[in-house]
């Protein structure tokens, strides 16, 4: 009788320490969704891509929106060294509206990502939504960074030549070039010149920037649906609808192309769930 009342007496224990174990395996598990990198490689296949860029690796980080992996995001930064990217592409958000920005921050991804290749910036909604765009495009300027604002820049490779463009967000000043004046100067710059396009909002793609021509559009924005569950593309869109698309990998609209990134950080609240911050490795591959 006595033992059978020490076996009650200890039940509750174990309850509460079953519950403990899977508190704690849920803090890690949701530590691991929105701190822990994930290295994913894709490749773009295109039978226009000019023969020098067949092989060619691009990396794309976007919507950081300040956040750190590691000590001066040594974690990334190493994780970008190991793709040895020839290219490094950054799409908007770097910076968050509502969060203060670590000293130095900016410096410090900047010339880190420049000592791996080099790195083109283009605008998101929160670095216009917080201010100070100008200064910033000065400080990635000086760090070697190169600040497409509704601009583009040939890129050569054994031999041939492609461009690279980038428009600011639209969340921006009111009167900026429009992506149609940018588009035309592209095709003015060559006899059907072969090029890419940065541009920070998926939601844009497939109703205006896919009418542009690019070859491929490369955007983030969409945080790849926030929480992903199976046969869906993310639960909630960055403007808190749901079920949305065009959050993470390719798509096809009005016969172009976009690749989407599921982004890095989170903004105020927002957190990942089966949907951990992504380093993409995009390699270019000369189709037959």
């Amino acid at each position: 009788m006595a033992s059978h009342t020490r076996s009650k007496r200890r039940h509750p224990w174990r309850r509460l320490a079953v519950l403990l174990a899977i508190l704690a395996a849920g803090i890690l598990f949701f530590n691991w969704s929105n701190h822990s990198l994930q290295v994913e490689h894709f490749t773009f296949v295109d039978s226009a891509l000019p023969e020098g860029f067949d092989g060619a690796v691009a990396v794309q980080l976007s919507d950081l929106h300040c956040g750190e992996f590691g000590a001066n995001n040594s974690r990334l930064l190493s994780a970008v060294a190991a793709a040895e990217p020839d290219y490094i592409f950054l799409t908007g958000d770097l910076l968050d509206q509502a969060k203060p920005i670590p000293a130095g921050y900016v410096e410090t991804l900047a010339k880190g990502l420049m000592a791996i290749a080099p790195t083109y910036y283009v605008t998101g909604n929160h670095e216009w939504a917080r201010g100070g765009v100008p200064e910033l495009k000065n400080t990635l300027a000086d760090c070697g960074v190169i600040v497409l604002s509704n601009q583009f820049v040939p890129l050569e490779r054994h031999g041939d030549v492609m461009l690279l463009a980038g428009i600011d967000d639209p969340n921006g000043y009111a009167d900026p070039k429009p992506p149609e004046e940018l588009a035309a100067e592209v095709a003015a710059a060559g006899d059907s010149p072969y090029w890419l396009l940065l541009a920070h909002r998926n939601t844009l793609f497939a109703d205006h920037y896919s009418r542009l021509g690019a070859n491929l559009t490369i955007c983030g924005h969409g945080h790849g649906g926030l929480v992903r569950l199976p046969f869906t593309d993310g639960l909630f869109s960055t403007d808190r609808t749901f079920f949305p698309t065009y959050t993470a990998g390719f798509y096809a609209a009005n016969g172009a192309r976009v690749f989407v990134s599921r982004g890095l950080g989170n903004s105020g609240r927002t957190f990942r769930l089966f949907n951990r911050p992504q380093v993409v490795v995009l390699t270019l591959e000369k189709g037959k």
